[in-house]
């Protein structure tokens, strides 16, 4: 994954196990924190990620005409903001990558999936609050 070191801007290849780490930027050498947003991911970055990471995954399956989805995007990212480090949110967008949600047999949206070790520990089809999702990572890890 690329991500962009907020000292001097320039962009850093970082591995999916190091996403939720603190590195440093290839150019001015200044901390790269851990990943603090939920991540957008395609099926490669989905499987990298839920695959090599070293804290749990959290998944949101979404889809942009879904009106309980965008209810729960503003607890997603700050659940993704106040877990960096300890845990990594992903986003699968359900319209662009269909067979994803079909591979987990996703039917109704919004739907989390809880990974760790690349093994589905939880799954919970609807809205859930911040603090359902937090425990959900906590009990993960």
């Amino acid at each position: 994954m690329i991500r962009t070191c907020p000292a001097c801007g320039a962009n850093n290849r970082v591995p999916a196990r190091h996403l939720a780490d603190t590195g440093r930027c290839g150019v001015c050498k200044q901390p790269l924190p851990p990943v603090a947003e939920p991540l957008e991911v395609d099926t490669a970055a989905f499987a990298e990620s839920t695959r090599e990471a070293k804290v749990p995954v959290l998944v949101d399956f979404w889809a942009s005409w879904c009106g309980p989805c965008k209810m729960a995007a503003p607890e997603v990212r700050e659940l993704a903001r106040e877990m960096a480090g300890r845990a990594l949110v992903l986003k699968v967008n359900t319209e662009e990558h269909p067979q994803l949600a079909a591979q987990y047999r996703v039917q109704a949206i919004p739907f989390f999936l809880l990974l760790r070790g690349g093994i589905v520990v939880m799954e919970q089809a609807g809205v859930a609050p911040r603090a359902a999702m937090r425990r959900w990572i906590e009990a993960a890890a």
